[in-house]
């Protein structure tokens, strides 16, 4: 197995902040879930943690897949503010998904959970991550998410 790049271990504690339900729509029913300050980046080249105060848009389709398009930021540990969008799909079988909603720790084998990260960096010791592609799996915790980012070479 190839080792990924970047790990981002996210796990909000204290005061979490409930998703915000925007309900219903034509396409599925969506909701914004809160990314609060907190969890570290770890990788060969970088090392950080996440700013809050961010936001996952959330789509939950028809057809039971979740689709997130999340924004967010992290600063590493040399004070450099990094902007992430992170697009990608989670699902599974519906009873592993109804575990996953109920706050379940759920083995990560058992469902889907991609996405196509996007690392705006301002220029300097950081700015080869704005001349790459990344690919994500991740794992949902009850208390947070941990994403495994692989730079494409």
């Amino acid at each position: 197995m190839i080792k990924p790049g970047l790990e981002f271990v996210y796990e909000a504690t204290g005061d979490l902040k409930p998703p915000v339900a925007i309900g219903t729509t034509y396409d599925g029913t969506r909701r914004i879930i809160p990314i609060l300050g907190g969890g570290r980046v770890e990788g060969p080249r970088i090392k950080g943690k996440l700013i809050g105060n961010a936001a996952d848009w959330q789509l939950t389709r028809p057809d039971g897949v979740t689709v997130a398009d999340a924004i967010y930021a992290l600063e590493t540990d040399d004070g450099v503010v990094i902007q992430i969008r992170n697009k990608g799909l989670r699902h599974g079988p519906p009873e592993v998904m109804a575990r996953l909603a109920a706050g379940e720790e759920v083995d990560p084998a058992a469902y889907y959970f991609r996405t196509v990260p996007e690392f705006i960096a301002p220029d300097g010791p950081y700015d080869w991550m704005n001349r790459s592609i990344f690919i994500c799996s991740g794992a949902r915790y009850p208390l947070g998410i941990k994403l495994w980012v692989w730079r494409v070479l």
